[in-house]
């Protein structure tokens, strides 16, 4: 997965700021010869009500919202982020019976506030387990990339 140096600042940074609650976000891009490349993260608020500090929860409307500003540009959603607080960015038993094939997982482990590894995951098909996906971090903006890399919401 090609991750723009940018945007993967913009995350590391919502995610800092949502500490000691789990963050999370809807990662926009495109499929291409060289592998899956995200364009922008899009920011978006943790709507769980009991387990914020190692849940969270995307509101339908908001992966909507998510969706159609990505249709807007040209993009699809490919992901999703979100943040452990405390704990190694390694997918939980939770991430694993909530996710779905073909997305791209990053989780970006928060401690004490700052935001450390980054990590990508893929589901398998069969639901199994997830596969550590390699993260290219791209030092220049996306040729594609004209708006901000994240949108806070």
């Amino acid at each position: 997965m090609r991750l723009p140096a940018e945007v993967a600042r913009a995350v590391r940074e919502h995610l800092s700021r949502a500490y000691p609650e789990e963050g999370c976000g809807v990662l926009l891009g495109r499929e291409s010869e060289v592998g899956r490349e995200v364009v922008r993260a899009i920011m978006i608020s943790n709507r769980n009500r009991d387990s914020r500090g190692n849940r969270y929860l995307i509101a339908p409307e908001e992966f909507l919202r998510a969706e159609r500003q990505g249709r807007e540009a040209g993009l699809d959603v490919v992901g999703f982020y979100h943040s452990h607080p405390d704990h190694p960015a390694l997918p939980s038993a939770f991430d694993l019976e909530h996710a779905w094939p073909y997305y791209c997982y990053v989780i970006v482990s928060v401690e004490r506030g700052a935001a450390g590894g980054l990590t990508s995951w893929r589901l398998r098909d069969d639901r199994s387990r997830f596969d550590s996906e390699p993260v290219e971090l791209l030092q220049r903006p996306s040729p594609d990339d004209r708006d901000d890399p994240g949108e806070p919401r």
